[in-house]
């Protein structure tokens, strides 16, 4: 084939053939044959055309539309056919580049982002629009400029995945006439005045030093509470001993009033030593007071102290004839047995009386 080409073609022809087969461009053409896409469709071929792999090229027929060549061998006719458009069919991340926008609270903002995009007709992305990418990235533009006035400046950066997905909505309405579709969009920078920089600095501050704050009050509260609790409990545990000491204290003083009790009625003498100890007592509680106070505090007979002794076995004799006769503990309605049995008693009496009269 070769020595044949070269007895028919000229030296050019067969430059053009090999960049034909290798699916580049000639020399003399590089600098007009460049797609809007990026990739460099041939101007010139002898009859044969390899596509590369995800590459689609529009071949026009004597000016007017006629295919469009998938990758692989293909088989043209030379003068005739012509490599229009060439696209690639692969993903594109398409640079938007920085704008300025207003939000809804009135603040200028500078925003930026990515669109990522792939051709699905290569037709409707050769005669449907003029420049695809062109076209997509101002819809992109003002897609974005309009999302923005419908937020306030907080929202712009809580709310970046809806906004991503609304703009690629609002692109995708109308890049669907022009073979495009657009996978995503991605914001990148928001960049605000250095004025509301300031302004939300300081409201993080404040929110901060607020939160900090609020952590501190509640440590103290709850300090407060655990202090309060324990001195309750405190208080709590000391009454209870304050009470049990106090029953103690009774039950000895009890214990010590039965047996000396017991001592006194069960000895052969024990009232006269009990009405010893009363004396001596009582001469030394005398003593006591004239010598820690001024106040001279006398009975009426200081002489003798015999009738105080006896004013004291007087009564203790009285009491313990009362315990004799109230052996039990009396019940917790009021009534008292003594009651009874000095009705017992009246009666027994009012019985009694007639026969010893008679």
């Amino acid at each position: 084939l070769e020595p044949h080409l070269s007895r028919s073609l000229s030296s050019s022809a067969l430059s053009g053939l090999a960049a034909a087969v290798a699916g580049g461009t000639p020399a003399s053409s590089s600098s007009e044959a460049v797609s809007r896409s990026g990739v460099q469709p041939p101007r010139f071929h002898v009859g044969i055309a390899v596509v590369p792999q995800q590459i689609a090229w529009v071949v026009e027929r004597l000016g007017k539309f006629h295919q469009v060549l998938e990758p692989g061998l293909h088989f043209l006719v030379p003068v005739v056919d012509r490599v229009a458009y060439a696209h690639s069919l692969k993903e594109e991340a398409i640079a938007i580049p920085n704008q300025q926008a207003i939000t809804k609270d009135n603040v200028t903002i500078s925003i930026d982002g990515v669109l990522f995009l792939r051709i699905m007709d290569a037709y409707q992305a050769s005669y449907g629009v003029h420049d695809p990418i062109f076209a997509v990235t101002q819809l992109a533009q003002t897609s974005m400029r309009s999302e923005i006035g419908k937020m306030t400046l907080d929202r712009t950066f809580e709310e970046r995945d809806a906004m991503n997905q609304a703009i690629v909505k609002a692109v995708n309405a109308a890049a669907q006439a022009w073979g495009i579709e657009v996978l995503r969009y991605e914001i990148r920078d928001i960049i605000p005045p250095n004025s509301i920089k300031q302004a939300m600095e300081m409201e993080a501050e404040a929110e901060r030093r607020r939160r900090a704050e609020v952590l501190q009050s509640e440590g103290d509260r709850q300090s407060e509470v655990n202090l309060a609790d324990g001195k309750m409990q405190a208080a709590k545990l000391q009454a209870k001993g304050e009470a049990e000491a106090i029953r103690e204290r009774a039950r000895a003083t009890a214990e010590g009033i039965r047996l000396l009790s017991s001592a006194i009625s069960d000895s052969k003498g024990g009232e006269q030593a009990a009405a010893l100890r009363v004396a001596e007592q009582w001469v030394a509680s005398w003593k006591e007071m004239a010598r820690k106070s001024n106040t001279m505090i006398v009975p009426a007979t200081p002489q003798d102290p015999s009738s105080m002794v006896a004013t004291a076995m007087s009564i203790f004799r009285k009491l313990n004839n009362e315990t004799a006769l109230e052996p039990h503990i009396p019940p917790a309605d009021g009534a008292t047995s003594s009651f009874h049995d000095e009705s017992v008693e009246k009666e027994a009496a009012g019985s009694t009386g007639p026969a010893e009269r008679s």
